[in-house]
């Protein structure tokens, strides 16, 4: 064999061994998704919150087949087993990534058990389970130097939180974003405190506006 083609040989192999393909499988090379042999878990279960609200995140699930790359198109039906609550939607087809996922809202009672099941009968039905308890009424923040403590608090709608001062410089409490109206600003201070009560859920922001980088988050759920 020439050098030449002992070259073009060599780059071909090079080619074949070092190029990944798209999908997602155990191999370097190329994944082309064969039937779906595996339904597995990928996101959402054993979370902790509280009644009636949608959980933080979404339940997930990924089709694999027999050599692990991810296989699109299957479909999956979600539904509450157990402890009320909802889940949306009801039916949801595995993406080019091989997930479907589902936004599931816990109801009154607790645990939740929410099952995935393929329209694949050979496929696993999957178990998905939550736990809830009633939101706090309220809730404390420290104002320290340059932080908030805690960063990220809960309460329930028309429950109330108070912002201690207990730092050695001013600041201030300014809120960002969040439900219109947002709570006017409380100007710069070093001591002293301020309660809000907060009737309408959604997600608050706030910040120090002489400080960088010092904010919080209030959640206020149902």
């Amino acid at each position: 064999m020439s050098r030449a083609s002992r070259l073009t040989a060599l780059a071909a192999a090079w080619l074949a061994t070092g190029c990944g393909g798209g999908g997602s499988g155990s191999g370097t090379g190329p994944c082309t998704p064969g039937a779906a042999t595996q339904l597995v878990k990928t996101g959402g279960d054993a979370q902790v919150w509280y009644f009636n609200n949608p959980l933080p995140a979404a339940l997930s699930v990924k089709a694999l087949d027999a050599n692990n790359c991810v296989v699109p198109g299957v479909v999956v039906n979600w539904t509450v087993a157990s402890g009320g609550g909802g889940v949306s939607p009801a039916q949801s087809t595995t993406n080019a990534s091989g997930v479907a996922s589902a936004a599931d809202s816990i109801g009154s009672s607790t645990p939740q058990s929410v099952h995935a099941t393929p329209a694949i009968t050979s496929l696993p039905t999957l178990t998905f389970s939550a736990t809830a308890s009633a939101a706090p009424t309220s809730e404390a923040v420290s104002v320290k130097d340059n932080f908030f403590q805690p960063n990220d608090t809960t309460v329930q709608a028309g429950g109330s939180v108070t912002w201690n001062w207990a730092g050695n410089t001013s600041h201030t409490l300014t809120f960002t974003s969040g439900p219109a109206p947002l709570p006017a600003e409380t100007t710069a201070q070093m001591t002293g405190t301020r309660t809000i009560t907060f009737n309408t859920p959604g997600t608050y922001g706030y910040r120090c506006t002489i400080h960088s980088g010092m904010s919080g988050t209030l959640n206020v759920v149902h």
